[in-house]
């Protein structure tokens, strides 16, 4: 596999001859070929890979994909502030070097896919967490993170005993809405009485919140100063330091996008993990670049919700599996939300 570092923002022409290669020779970036699928890149959202949840999940579909379907990986990572230039001109080096599909990790590739996608009509461009631009060669992963943050808030409200909990949210953003709704709904839907702390680290254009982790712990820390014994964050990279300030306080944490509890990075934490809102990023990651190896591209919109497990709560810590009462009442959840009976709103 090979990995694109990260590179100053000094403008398009520049970032394109910063581009390089970190490991695993091969062919430079600047090289240009029809891919039939045997290539595929990921351009990393803000954080990068190593952020133990969003990034880290679609890294995992990319694995499995050289593992599984012998093809060929390449990363490229963001830079500190950079500009949707900046994302045309890494997709566009993505595109002629003949990486097929290409696959835009986060909602903010959007607009550089609405630019780059129709000038490489052969080539598939995914991207994760958008719906908004289109096209025939454009594939649209995306999730009901409200559902699956719905069943967080059903545990954190049964573990609470001291009916507070919190919500940090990254980036103010409609996505990280969706993820605050569930979670309020599914409190209040099995615990009236339990107070929903609930706050945002940055507002757009600022995006700090997704990647400093001293912010999260800052954030973390204050709600733990107001009594909140769990603390859902969605907020990336800045998440790890959530997780971080309420283990430390013998608090329980949930965790976002990946199995936290599992994530290496966090090992230290994971006795105070109970959770995590799972979604299966690695798995449409997976897909996409299959459905591309097999000649039949995806595209258009693919929905994972809680019904096929596009989302989910994970059960990996011990501690939480032993919580019968807990885990009968997410599962109740589940079904009802499932059925129909249940709707989880999508805005606080």
């Amino acid at each position: 596999m090979r990995r694109i570092t990260r590179i100053a923002t000094v403008g398009v022409a520049s970032a394109a001859l910063a581009l390089s290669v970190t490991a695993c020779g091969g062919k430079s970036s600047s090289d240009t070929s029809d891919s039939k699928g045997d290539k595929t890149a990921l351009a990393y959202d803000i954080g990068g890979r190593g952020d133990q949840s969003f990034n880290d999940a679609a890294y995992a579909g990319l694995v499995k994909a050289e593992k599984d379907l012998g093809v060929k990986g390449t990363e490229a990572e963001p830079s500190d502030g950079e500009s949707d230039a900046d994302k045309v001109q890494r997709l566009t080096t993505l595109a002629r070097a003949g990486n097929n599909p290409v696959i835009g990790v986060g909602f903010a590739y959007a607009p550089a896919i609405k630019k780059v996608a129709p000038k490489f009509p052969k080539i598939t461009f995914g991207i994760i967490d958008d719906a908004s631009v289109t096209g025939k060669n454009i594939a649209n992963l995306v999730f009901n993170e409200e559902q699956g943050s719905y069943l967080a808030g059903v545990a954190a409200a049964k573990v609470s005993k001291t009916k507070t909990v919190g919500f940090i949210g990254g980036v103010e953003t409609p996505l990280i809405k969706k993820f605050q709704a569930g979670y309020e709904q599914g409190v209040k839907d099995t615990d009236p009485s339990v107070k929903v702390l609930s706050q945002y680290l940055t507002q757009p254009p600022n995006f700090d919140g997704f990647s400093k982790p001293d912010l999260g712990k800052a954030a973390a820390q204050g709600q733990l100063d107001k009594k909140a014994d769990v603390v859902y964050a969605a907020a990336g990279l800045a998440g790890s330091g959530s997780i971080e300030a309420t283990a430390k306080a013998g608090k329980w944490a949930i965790g976002v996008d990946s199995d936290q509890y599992s994530q290496k990075g966090l090992a230290a934490y994971k006795a105070h993990i109970l959770t995590s809102v799972t979604k299966d990023v690695s798995g449409s990651v997976f897909d996409l670049i299959k459905s591309v190896k097999d000649g039949k591209p995806q595209s258009g919109e693919i929905r994972y919700g809680l019904d096929k497990d596009g989302v989910g709560l994970a059960d990996s810590n011990p501690a939480f599996t032993k919580m019968t009462d807990v885990v009968a009442a997410v599962d109740k959840a589940k079904k009802a939300i499932v059925d129909g009976s249940v709707k989880v709103k999508t805005t606080p």
